[in-house]
């Protein structure tokens, strides 16, 4: 997808489909700004693997959570690597309950993880790539932000909220050449989604059009299109990859 010479900053890189989306844009010849919170021996795993594909890959660790920290992170990139060419906004936690028992730090965590953090690191991002009149943002949302599931409110609204922002940023970037989109993924088989596929399996499955579940791979897929100099058209868009789920 010819992303010689190009570097992409990737948050919550250590594992999962932030893991997958950092190695498929590697392999696509992109350098590598791993963002991860704690999972330091994991982010190092990652590094090794990228390592091997011959780029360049260097390691950022911060809460995004922490306002202080994507401006921090951004910051300590272009230090580094001189630009920042891609970000994907990836970086998410649950903390699935029936809002009737949710507590205030619960929906502020979830808020400020999966949508406040985005927006703070896109404004830290957007500066240079205005400048320069290049950029491709792509954040992850999910299938929750348009077919919630029980106890899922919080995550749910900082989700939608997350798409309604792609749109807005698409809006105000793209006179400038800088194009952003999401991509929503179904149930994948990462650990985030280990407590959902355990419990309630026959549901989801009777849900899905295509009877399974996808890897994190399949999510990257989508997300490195979007990314990529290829994609000179496509702004404002949510790609669902959710195996048929928001049909149901």
């Amino acid at each position: 997808m010819d992303f010689e010479g190009q570097v992409a900053l990737v948050t919550g890189g250590s594992r999962g489909i932030g893991r997958a989306v950092a190695l498929k844009l590697a392999q696509e010849g992109c350098d590598i700004a791993l963002n991860y919170r704690s999972s330091t021996a994991e982010a190092e795993q990652a590094a090794e693997q990228i390592g091997k594909l011959g780029r360049r890959v260097e390691l950022f660790q911060g809460d995004l959570s922490d306002p202080e920290v994507p401006h921090a992170v951004v910051s300590g990139v272009r230090a580094a690597f001189g630009q920042i060419d891609v970000l994907v906004n990836n970086a998410g936690i649950t903390r699935d309950e029936l809002l009737v028992n949710q507590s205030l730090d619960d929906i502020r965590a979830v808020l400020d993880t999966n949508l406040v953090a985005p927006m703070l690191t896109v404004q830290a991002v957007a500066p240079a790539m205005l400048r320069r009149r290049y950029g491709r943002i792509v954040n992850l949302s999910s299938s929750a932000a348009s077919k919630p599931g029980r106890g899922q409110s919080n995550y749910a609204a900082a989700k939608g909220g997350l798409e309604a922002f792609t749109k807005a940023m698409a809006v105000e970037l793209a006179s400038r050449g800088i194009l952003v989109n999401a991509v929503a993924p179904g149930v994948i088989n990462t650990d985030m989604t280990d407590a959902i596929r355990s419990h309630g399996e026959d549901e989801i499955m009777s849900r899905l059009l295509l009877k399974s579940y996808a890897e994190p791979e399949t999510v990257a897929d989508a997300v490195a299109y979007l990314a990529s100099p290829r994609n000179t058209y496509t702004t404002g868009e949510v790609l669902h990859v959710d195996g048929g789920l928001k049909m149901a």
